[in-house]
């Protein structure tokens, strides 16, 4: 019987591929890393099929660090910040060259996008990266992205390409997310195939820990991926890139891969952007009458909800809105830094003015500005 959410990929318009460095490098630094062929054609030919059945696709591509260290000649993955950059700025050109000739043997214009986690994080740069990823694909370009590595640093980094590829769903309008890796999908204790996975908690009980030597990012971060792109109402499906056929295969709805169903309900673009995109700079602990009023009222957080304040954290930041077991309730802008956010720590909003002098709003976080966690 024919899944019917796997039905509807064959009505996707726009798919965002990510690609890990060992669905490009293979088992090794020397395999399948040829320029122009190897895992770089083989991808390049399903990408190209697609595009003759209208869909647009975004490419997000690892494998700069892999195939940077190989050409300086590192025998194993450095472990030094400064080395690594070296590797990403050396192996960059010999990706994009990759990407350009597989996809240029196919007459295909192959566009170069580097984005660091400040890029995304500031929303004018994410709306004006927006635009240009829309405008690439409007002109039949299939971009290829990766984050800077050369410039970021763990704190401006998406920690790994997975969630780069997530966060690249909600700029791209996508309407599925592919995750390929170097096996069929998701495995359950048997070593089976698991075919789909309607609630991540269960999934991630059967996710190790062992991390890869060539890529960052393990079947854990796939799934933490797929948890962020679902709550866009996006499916992702998790793929295996050694099989030639893979996208097409999928986008024909056939039973591969494990396909991750959307979760929760659907969050709009900037809430999307808020629960995910942005790094939180301090928490708000909130008595019970506050966390259910959020929780459950889609209510404001006033400042007679709150009870403590930490980190250090100014007008606009991100915060995490938690209950007093610290528990995660939601996250949100705050409207008050940090100081004057503790002097209205259980004010009535009449008061605001009398603590602090001027008055910059009822609301601590404004519903808008708010996003209830899972």
């Amino acid at each position: 019987m024919t899944d019917p959410l796997r039905a509807t990929l064959r009505e996707a318009k726009r798919v965002v591929v990510k690609v890990g460095s060992r669905s490009i490098v293979g088992a090794s630094i020397d395999e399948g890393a040829r320029p122009g062929g190897g895992r770089f054609a083989q991808i390049a030919a399903q990408v190209v099929a697609l595009r003759s059945e209208e869909r647009a696709v975004v490419l997000v591509s690892s494998g700069a660090v892999a195939l940077g260290r190989g050409r300086l000649g590192f025998s194993a993955k450095p472990r030094a910040i400064a080395e690594l950059q070296a590797c990403a700025a050396v192996g960059q050109s010999l990706l994009m060259r990759g990407w350009e000739q597989a996809l240029g043997a196919h007459s295909v214009a192959v566009a170069q996008m580097l984005l660091s986690h400040a890029d995304l994080e500031d929303r004018e740069r994410y709306l004006n990266a927006r635009a240009a990823l829309g405008a690439l694909l409007e002109l039949s370009a299939v971009p290829v992205i990766n984050e800077n590595d050369t410039v970021a640093v763990d704190e401006i980094r998406f920690g790994d390409n997975d969630q780069l590829a997530a966060m690249v769903c909600t700029l791209a309008g996508a309407d599925l997310l592919v995750l390929l890796t170097d096996v069929e999908g998701l495995l359950d204790g048997s070593g089976a195939r698991v075919r789909s996975v309607d609630e991540l908690g269960s999934a991630q009980a059967l996710v190790g820990s062992i991390p890869s030597e060539l890529g960052s990012g393990g079947m854990g971060s796939k799934l933490e991926a797929a948890r962020r792109a679902a709550r866009r109402g996006v499916p992702v499906l998790i793929a295996d890139a050694r099989d030639p056929a893979i996208l097409t295969r999928a986008l024909a709805g056939e039973d591969v891969g494990t396909l991750v169903r959307p979760q929760g309900s659907r969050l709009a673009s900037r809430k999307h952007w808020i629960a995910f995109t942005l790094r939180p700079r301090g928490d708000l602990i909130l008595d019970p009458g506050a966390v259910i009023a959020i929780r459950d009222g889609n209510r404001s957080l006033l400042p007679a909800g709150v009870v403590g304040v930490r980190g250090h954290f100014g007008p606009g930041d991100l915060v995490i809105l938690r209950d007093m077991s610290l528990r995660e309730v939601g996250r949100g802008l705050v409207r008050y830094g940090t100081e004057d956010a503790a002097k209205l720590a259980g004010a009535k909003t009449g008061d605001i003015g009398a603590r602090l002098g001027y008055h910059g709003g009822d609301e601590i976080v404004h519903r808008d500005d708010l996003v209830v966690s899972d």
